[in-house]
């Protein structure tokens, strides 16, 4: 029986896990153990008169097993051969050891000995169930942290290719970004000099306007000057013949022109702060405004303004002024852009019309065409309504849906920016309100059935 544990010993520990992965050099060794312990249990078998020797060869073998599992640190894993083999091994030693020293007592107690010997081998096989169970068991765990390990290095490498793809996705992102911010800072400086472009425009527009203006009060003011001073030569001669009645007459008459000549002064002064003021940036502060005022000042200068520059253009100009509209807060140098803006499109609008109509070659048609804008304001519950209309050309439907759009124009390359209405639409919005258009376009033989009209809606 002691070389068949060490036969079941010598195998164990050569093919036990601890041997196979970190001390494979032993397996050899064990090998040959394992060879020994069959040889020497043939010698045993074969030869009994030394069996004595080899059976007591065969504990001191498996005693320094286990001792060397039990105490050895390189051999800690293999403490259940210990606890497997030991008390087989105590067991088959004391019965041994009591057989030769107190043969009687063996002979009382061999069958206690043999009941000891099978539990004992009964323990040996139930401890080898449950190590080859919990090596299963580690086994599949030792695969299992593999396959973790493996996943985990997987994941890890899968990791870096992704942190590396965001590195690259993020400089791109990055230089897509500062293109942008770029391209933005070009467009918000090129916007500026256009709106800068087409106020200019405006101005243009509106000196031309003025100049013809201020020539009136202007005008006025130099002849009764004129006039006042021939009045105080009259009253000079006067006063020397003494004629009362006559020098009262005459400077009546001077009073009459002095207040006429501030009156026109004042209607100079008037026309120069408003182009001073369409001139300025707005400063965004509302101010309470006469809006009947500030239509119809802008009316006149869009119309003075087009006939400085094209002493054919001709057309008749109709208002209709509600007078409950009264003062509103608004920006009036933006508010006058919006309507500037609008009835010089509509003075356009109606020209264009006059030239389209004449070259047709029909008299009687050019003669009934009569070019006209209208301007009105109206108070409702709400707010008001400034109303531009002209009978000029029309639009049609596709035009009317782009109309606001920035850069959007119909005119000639050269005659327009198609910025004006774009930046009439936000001003009005910036205001709280609304720009609304309608129209209808009609063959050039209908020319008074075309017509486009422009709302513009403020809340009170």
């Amino acid at each position: 029986m002691d070389y068949i544990l060490l036969i079941i010993a010598f195998r164990f520990l050569q093919t036990h896990e601890q041997t196979k992965t970190h001390y494979p050099e032993w397996k050899g060794i064990f090998l040959k153990g394992f060879i020994a312990a069959w040889c020497f249990l043939v010698i045993q078998i074969s030869f009994s008169s030394a069996e004595p020797i080899l059976r007591w060869l065969a504990h001191a073998i498996n005693l320094y097993l286990i001792y060397a599992a039990y105490h050895r640190d390189v051999f800690s894993p293999l403490k259940p051969y210990v606890y497997a083999f030991f008390p087989i091994v105590v067991i088959n030693i004391l019965e041994d050891f009591t057989e030769l020293v107190a043969p009687g007592f063996y002979d009382t107690w061999e069958k206690l000995f043999g009941t000891a010997a099978i539990f004992a081998w009964i323990w040996l096989v139930a401890q080898f169930i449950i190590n080859r169970k919990q090596r299963k068991a580690l086994e599949m765990e030792r695969i299992k942290a593999a396959q973790q390990e493996l996943q985990y290095k997987q994941s890890q490498k899968l990791k870096e290719a992704l942190e590396i793809q965001v590195a690259e996705r993020t400089a791109e992102i990055t230089a897509q970004k500062e293109a942008l911010e770029l391209t933005l800072h070009e467009l918000k400086s090129t916007q500026s000099q256009l709106i800068q472009s087409e106020k200019m425009a405006s101005l243009g527009e509106l000196t031309a306007g003025i100049a013809h203006e201020i020539q009136n009060p202007l005008n006025f003011v130099t002849n009764f000057s004129e006039l006042n001073k021939e009045l105080l030569e009259d009253l000079k001669a006067e006063l020397e013949k003494g004629d009362l009645e006559e020098i009262k007459m005459i400077v009546s008459d001077i009073e009459g022109n002095e207040a006429k000549i501030i009156h026109h002064g004042k209607r100079a002064d008037a026309i120069v702060k408003g182009m001073l003021q369409h001139s300025r940036s707005s400063s965004g502060v509302k101010e309470p405004t006469d809006i009947n005022e500030l239509a119809d000042e802008y009316l006149r200068l869009s119309y003075h303004g087009l006939r400085a520059k094209d002493k054919s253009f001709n057309a008749t100009m109709l208002t209709e002024y509600d007078e409950s509209v009264g003062v509103i807060n608004v920006v009036s140098q933006e508010i006058g852009r919006v309507i500037l803006n609008l009835v010089n499109n509509a003075f356009y609008a109606v020209s264009e019309k006059k030239k389209q109509v004449e070259r047709l070659g029909d008299r009687e048609l050019s003669e009934k065409y009569k070019p006209t804008v209208w301007l009105k304001t109206i108070k409702n519950k709400n707010g008001i309504e400034i109303r531009v209309r002209d009978n000029g050309t029309g639009m049609p439907d596709a035009v009317k849906e782009k109309i606001f759009q920035p850069f959007f124009t119909t005119k000639p390359t050269g005659l327009g920016t198609g910025l004006g209405l774009s930046l009439s639409y936000d001003i009005v919005k910036v205001h709280g309100g609304e720009l609304k258009v309608e129209s209808q376009q009609a063959p050039s033989e209908k020319a008074e059935e075309s017509w486009t009209e422009f709302v513009i809606f403020l809340p009170n």
